[in-house]
């Protein structure tokens, strides 16, 4: 059995699938019963169950072999790296309380830093509660940033023709797909190939910047000259705030930004076949940004 936490979302939903295709055991997590039928249908075990949730998480993990941990993303939380903080205790002493023995982290690139990485420092808290596990082995997986977070950016294109944010327009960084980053989780699960505590990143399929996204697409869209505008953080944060974040989430998300900008989210590894994954920006831009933003444009 292995239990995967945030079954519907981008990364353990793939998961997910991949290991009941491959005839494991599934118990998927969830806080949305409606989305969790989905994987009930593909033959899934599933448990409607908070974050937050100590009793209902260890009952989850008991019996399992593995389990894929993250924290849930919550962009409209008040308190960010609070919440993280509840949830990645909540998570630990389930994790601890059930014995289970192998865990795969959702981690990121930048979470070795303690601070000034905004919301990832969320993510060097988890790691280190997780180090504390007697009898524990963790797979921290520090994926590149997601292409996926494009896709919040679909109606600044539709009404101002342009993609923006704070990161540097030239700045090449290792971009990946989720499905990548849930096929690793699932492969990882499976060989249980790692012992203690151990990292290993994950890189999109090569570096590239923001311009060279907005190419990709443009091209996608049907719209070659699509930009990609850099702009300084009271504007970004500004604009976050309109779409409903909360202004001390909107300024940790600055600060993220200034962290890539300023060298702090280089990857530790060099690029190499074992960390490489295989979707292209143009590949992700023609089968999940374009869809998308064909399904907004005709009011779905």
């Amino acid at each position: 059995m292995y239990v995967i936490l945030g079954a519907t979302g981008n990364t353990g939903l793939v998961a997910a699938k991949r290991l009941l295709e491959r005839g494991e055991k599934v118990r998927a997590l969830g806080r949305d019963a409606y989305k969790l039928r989905k994987l009930v249908e593909l033959g899934a075990e599933t448990v409607n169950a908070d974050a937050y949730d100590v009793a209902a998480l260890t009952k989850a993990f008991e019996g399992a072999k593995a389990a894929y941990a993250l924290l849930p993303p919550r962009a409209k939380d008040p308190d960010l790296l609070g919440s993280g903080d509840k949830m990645s205790t909540a998570i630990t002493e389930a994790i601890k309380a059930s014995g289970i023995s192998h865990v795969v982290l959702l981690s990121s690139i930048g979470a070795q830093h303690p601070n000034k990485t905004g919301p990832i420092q969320a993510l060097y808290t988890f790691e280190q509660k997780l180090k504390q596990g007697a009898n524990l082995n963790v797979l921290s997986l520090r994926p590149g940033p997601f292409m996926e977070n494009f896709l919040m950016l679909i109606p600044l294109v539709q009404s101002m023709g342009f993609l923006a944010g704070g990161i540097d327009s030239e700045l090449k960084m290792p971009m990946i797909a989720t499905r990548d980053v849930g096929e690793a989780v699932a492969i990882a699960m499976q060989k249980l190939d790692f012992s203690g505590f151990s990292i290993r990143e994950l890189h999109g399929q090569r570096d590239i910047s923001h311009d060279e996204a907005a190419a990709a697409i443009g091209a996608a869209i049907g719209k070659p000259k699509l930009s990609y505008k850099h702009f300084p953080a009271f504007l970004v944060e500004q604009g976050m705030k309109q779409m409903g974040i909360p202004g001390k989430t909107a300024s940790l998300m600055s600060e993220m930004n200034e962290a890539a900008n300023d060298g702090r989210l280089k990857p530790q590894e060099e690029r190499s076949e074992r960390n490489t994954t295989p979707t292209t920006s143009e590949a992700w831009a023609q089968e999940v940004f374009a869809p998308a933003y064909r399904a907004k444009a005709a009011g779905a």
